[in-house]
């Protein structure tokens, strides 16, 4: 097995094992999947009722940004499995077998991306069931939900880098909750950007997460020409700066968290 191939096998026996230990804690799945849910009846029936979008329902603006933040979510779990991994010495068991260091975490990111296939599933399902509807062609609807898996997979390579780093759950999840609430919050996800005063709304317009979120509001067709148009260069030209943000992130992130991994386990 060549240096190419030994990763990918590597990283499908992780993937395969990872999906077993979902199946056998389908508490992993259930919160990245009721937490978002949760979030789409609040702001969908609580505070819809007091948000006006500029020619369009509030619900549909409001989908495509649950969506990013559901995938943001079931990503963390990248970062938590392993932190519980090295804290239980699973990653000691795999140094000893002739395992490529990627391998172990391409296995994790597959996993969780196929858990992230699952919680979109739910989530449109339920987007369909308060009034999200996608007004654009089969083609730009699958490229809109292909667009959330890949944000959703470069964004576990930044989970695991992070988790890695920190190596212990508790310090982990402090750190995912204090970077992931900002990230949605201060963005495009369940605002329009441009109603925020001028400091937040120049971090919103350059926030990957608005960035995500307006681009695949283009492809289901969740927009609105009433609303007032940014200027910024990111949610102008949003899906090429949507691809040009997963690009950076996965060309940074892999490395990183392959670095610290071997790191890691050597400690």
């Amino acid at each position: 097995m060549n240096a190419l191939t030994m990763p990918i096998a590597d990283g499908w026996t992780i993937a395969r094992r990872n999906t077993l230990k979902i199946r056998r804690s389908p508490d992993l799945l259930g919160s990245a999947i009721m937490f978002p849910i949760v979030f789409v009846l609040m702001f969908a029936y609580v505070f819809g009722s007091v948000i006006d979008v500029p020619g369009m329902s509030y619900r549909e603006f409001l989908l495509p940004g649950i969506f990013v933040q559901a995938v943001i979510m079931s990503a963390q779990i990248t970062g938590y499995t392993l932190t519980l991994d090295l804290q239980k010495g699973i990653f000691d068991r795999f140094r000893s077998l002739p395992m490529a260091p990627s391998g172990v975490l391409i296995g994790q990111t597959v996993s969780d991306l196929l858990m992230n296939l699952a919680s979109l599933v739910v989530m449109a399902v339920m987007g369909l069931i308060v009034g999200w509807r996608v007004h654009t062609s089969p083609y730009e609807a699958v490229l809109g939900f292909g667009l959330l898996l890949l944000f959703a997979y470069a964004f576990s390579w930044f989970t695991a880098a992070v988790a890695l780093a920190l190596r212990t759950p508790e310090s982990f999840n402090n750190i995912a909750t204090m970077l992931s609430f900002p990230l949605m919050f201060i963005s495009n996800a369940f605002l329009d950007s441009s109603a925020l005063p001028t400091p937040l709304r120049v971090v919103a317009e350059w926030n990957p997460v608005s960035t995500i979120t307006q681009a695949v509001r283009d492809l289901f067709g969740n927009t609105s020409t009433a609303m007032k148009t940014s200027d910024a260069w990111p949610l102008h030209h949003a899906i090429p700066a949507a691809l040009l943000w997963i690009a950076v992130i996965l060309v940074v992130f892999i490395p990183l968290a392959t670095r610290l991994y071997k790191k890691a386990v050597s400690a």
